[in-house]
């Protein structure tokens, strides 16, 4: 537990003292003037000279206790009681050049408590990217390019593939994360880094075959089926893969499709060639088309709604027959996460499609769609992070998200949770 010195002064207590990123912290004020009010100022550092910042104002009680799990802030950058309601509410000072993050050390949040403007106590915890226990191997053989983490207190761990979106490159902090849970877990890059396709189109599935027979071929997997989870454009692929190999046990899609998209859609070029490509031969694709919305928001060079782009596409009912993911082929188990204002893409109704043909071919095996409907697409990977981003730089041009931010931090905490159930449940003995 991480708390100021002072036993008779007002002090901050944080714990557990050395969480994960993907922890829940219970943070309490002991000592504050009784039923007086007090403001906690949350920070933590990105990169060099950038940091995001949040601060709500809480009501003593009448011991001079604040507990930040249970009460809800009288001001500040968040309402509602929410635990980790001053992480998720940050939003980042950007006056600064941005310095280059590093990925896996240890994300300090500094919290400190003022009464009166006047500092009265502080606490610092260090919140790790890289948990204590989990092992990080380099891959670059067989022309694959990632990263792989196995947890060192089990010989032999239930093996799983994490792909992420259109924005390529492999997503290290997740994927530690993921297998400090009990996993080991290959962050799989397909697109973007030095060997790799630098454009989302024809992509072929081998590549993902190798990375599958790399990874049961490793001491610390299991034997047994494999799990694959991926996110947006990597849930799609997660479908996919899991679609033609057998070898796959449990899939997550995460704000992903049941239907085969083609590429970026405000790449003129990439949208009329397929993302995926098979023995050579490109796999159909549901065509995305540029709506009068879209032309607007691009013409404005405000964020751009993709959602429309593919809501147009899906009304050719031909071509999304023809696109769907043959998931009924799926040797196992099944997770579809969506959100219900995603603006990227609808990635609801793109579930749904998946949704509806496990249905109808009467699925041995589980499956379940879950959708937070007042959510929008930032809503994959580890929980506990600032939400108050809700658009992103595309390719070219702003991206809007959708969502709320504590709707968007609600509904990746609870998916994080269910993606974590969801594996064990599915690939361990």
């Amino acid at each position: 537990m991480s708390e100021s010195p002072a036993a008779s002064a007002p002090l901050i207590q944080v714990s557990p003292d050395c969480p994960s990123l993907d922890t829940s912290l219970t943070v309490r004020l002991l000592h504050c003037p009784p039923d007086g009010l007090v403001t906690v100022c949350a920070n933590t550092p990105e990169g060099v000279g950038r940091t995001w910042r949040s601060a709500a104002t809480f009501r003593a009680d009448g011991e001079g206790r604040v507990d930040l799990t249970r009460q809800a802030p009288v001001s500040g950058d968040y309402t509602g009681a929410a635990a980790m309601g001053l992480v998720w509410s940050m939003t980042l000072d950007d006056t600064a050049p941005r310095g280059e993050p590093s990925v896996l050390t240890p994300l300090p949040l500094t919290l400190t408590a003022e009464i009166a403007g006047r500092p009265v106590a502080a606490a610092r915890v260090n919140r790790l990217r890289l948990p204590d226990g989990v092992r990080r191997t380099v891959i670059r053989e067989r022309d694959l390019v990632g990263t792989l983490f196995t947890p060192t207190s089990c010989p032999s761990c239930p093996g799983v593939i994490l792909l992420g979106g259109s924005e390529g490159g492999s997503h290290e902090a997740d994927t530690a994360l993921l297998a400090a849970h009990g996993f080991a877990v290959f962050a799989l890059a397909y697109l973007g880094m030095p060997g790799l396709p630098t454009r989302l189109a024809e992509i072929p599935l081998e590549y993902f075959g190798t990375a599958i027979d790399f990874l049961r071929e490793q001491d610390r997997v299991e034997a047994g089926p494999l799990g694959i989870v991926g996110r947006s454009r990597g849930g799609e692929a997660a479908l996919l893969i899991a679609a033609t190999h057998t070898e796959i046990g449990a899939v997550v899609s995460t704000v992903g499709s049941g239907v085969m998209t083609a590429g970026f859609p405000l790449d003129t070029e990439a949208a009329r060639v397929p993302t995926w490509t098979l023995g050579g031969r490109p796999l159909p694709f549901l065509p995305s088309v540029r709506t009068p919305e879209v032309a607007e928001q691009l013409a404005g060079g405000g964020p751009v709604e993709m959602r429309t782009a593919f809501l147009a596409g899906m009304r050719d009912e031909a071509a999304l027959a023809a696109s769907a993911i043959p998931v009924e082929r799926v040797n196992g188990a099944v997770l579809l996460i969506s959100s219900g204002d995603d603006r990227v893409w609808p990635s609801a109704a793109l579930s749904d499609v998946a949704l509806r043909r496990l249905e109808d071919a009467d699925h041995p095996f589980p499956y379940h769609h879950v959708s937070y409907p007042e959510a929008g697409h930032a809503i994959a990977g580890a929980p506990h992070v600032p939400a108050t981003g809700l658009a992103s730089a595309g390719p070219g041009r702003s991206l809007a998200f959708g969502g709320t931010p504590r709707a968007n931090a609600e509904a990746r905490a609870d998916a994080w949770r269910r993606t974590i159930a969801f594996l064990a449940a599915n690939l361990t003995a």
